[in-house]
C-alpha cells in the first residue's frame, strides 16, 4: 500500500493542526505509527534521558505540541509522516485513552470485558469521541483531573484493553498507518472527550504491594518507603497511590509532609508533590456525586 504521496502527508497535516486547535498536542507519526522525527541524541548517552531540553527534535511523545507554528516545523521536519500522535496526560484535557483491541490473540471481547467491568464496579462510559482503528478496534477518548499521572498499561485492566496515559499516544483519527486508516466513529465527531468515572479512574491506577501491617501504628511508614523506592516515570504515580491509601486510612494531611519530602528525594519538586497529594486527597475524600472530588461538583 503506497501511502507516501504528497496529499497523505498534507492532509496528515491538516489534521494535526486541527487537533492542536482543540488543545491536543500533537506530533507526526510514521506508517508504522511510531514517532517520525529521529533522535538527535541517537549516538550519544542523552538518548534516553533527554526529554527536549537540548531544544531539538527527535524526542518523541516529549515533542507535542498545540502551537500551529512549531506543528508546521515537526511536520516540515518529516515530510514522511502519513499521521500524527496525540499525547496523552498533557493539559488542558489530560487524555486517557481507552484502547479496545480486537481479539487476534484469543483474548476474547475487549468491549464485553469493558462492560463487564462497568457493571461490577457502577460505572458507565459517558458519550464522548471514539475513534474506530483499522484491524477493528477503538479507541476511547476521556480526559482526567490535573495532577492524577495515569500510567500507560497493556492488557492489565482486562485481556485486550490497553491504556494510553502520560507519557503514551493514541493515533490521531485521520492518520493514515500501514494497515488503514483511523477514522472518528459516526456520531462522536461533535463530542468533547468526556471525564472519566471516578470508579474507572481508580481502577486505572497501577497496582502496588501492600504496606506492611506496621503501617497504622506508624503512622505511614511504609507508604513513605513505598514513595522512595520509585524510579523515573512511576514517581508521580507511587506518590498519588501512596497518598490516596493515607487519606483513606484518615492519616493523609498528616502524612502529606512526609510523603512531600519523600517524593522530592525521588526527583519530584515540591511543587508537583504538594499537587499530586492534593488531587489524591480531593479524590479519596469527595462525596460519590462530586465529579474529581472538587467542591459543589466543579470540573478541573
Amino acid at each position: 500500500m503506497a501511502i507516501t504521496d504528497r496529499r497523505t502527508a498534507t492532509l496528515a497535516l491538516a489534521h494535526a493542526l486541527s487537533a492542536a486547535e482543540r488543545g491536543l498536542p500533537v506530533i507526526p507519526l510514521t506508517a508504522r505509527k511510531l514517532p517520525a522525527l529521529p533522535s538527535p541524541h541517537r549516538n550519544d548517552d542523552r538518548r534516553s534521558t533527554c526529554r527536549g531540553a537540548c531544544g531539538l527534535p527527535g524526542h518523541g511523545v516529549h515533542d507535542a505540541t498545540t502551537d500551529p507554528a512549531a506543528v508546521r516545523v515537526l511536520f516540515a521536519a518529516a515530510p514522511w509522516a502519513t499521521g500524527y500522535g496525540i499525547a496523552c496526560g498533557r493539559p488542558p484535557h489530560h487524555l486517557i485513552g481507552i484502547d479496545l483491541d480486537v481479539d487476534t490473540a484469543g483474548s476474547g471481547d475487549s468491549a464485553a470485558s469493558l462492560r463487564r467491568l462497568a457493571l461490577h464496579h457502577l460505572f458507565a462510559i459517558p458519550p464522548t469521541v471514539v475513534v474506530l482503528t483499522p484491524s477493528g478496534g477503538r479507541h476511547i477518548w476521556l480526559t482526567g483531573p490535573p495532577g492524577v499521572p495515569v500510567p500507560n498499561s497493556a492488557s492489565r485492566l482486562a485481556p485486550g484493553i490497553d491504556i494510553r496515559g502520560i507519557g503514551g499516544y493514541l493515533v490521531g483519527p485521520g492518520s493514515v498507518t500501514l494497515h488503514g486508516r483511523y477514522r472518528i466513529a459516526p456520531g462522536t465527531a461533535d463530542l468533547p472527550p468526556a471525564p472519566c468515572p471516578r470508579a474507572l479512574l481508580r481502577l486505572l491506577m497501577p497496582p502496588a504491594r501492600r504496606p506492611a501491617r506496621t503501617e497504622r501504628s506508624g503512622r505511614g511508614r511504609g507508604l513513605v518507603r513505598f514513595v522512595l523506592a520509585a524510579h523515573e516515570g512511576e514517581r508521580n504515580a507511587r506518590l498519588f497511590w501512596a497518598a490516596c491509601r493515607a487519606y483513606e486510612h484518615g492519616y493523609g494531611d498528616a502524612l502529606a509532609d512526609a510523603l512531600t519530602h519523600a517524593a522530592v528525594r525521588t526527583g519530584l519538586t515540591a511543587h508537583e508533590a504538594r499537587a499530586t497529594i492534593a488531587s489524591a486527597a480531593r479524590l479519596t475524600t469527595a462525596a460519590p456525586d462530586e465529579p474529581w472530588g472538587l467542591p459543589g461538583g466543579s470540573r478541573p
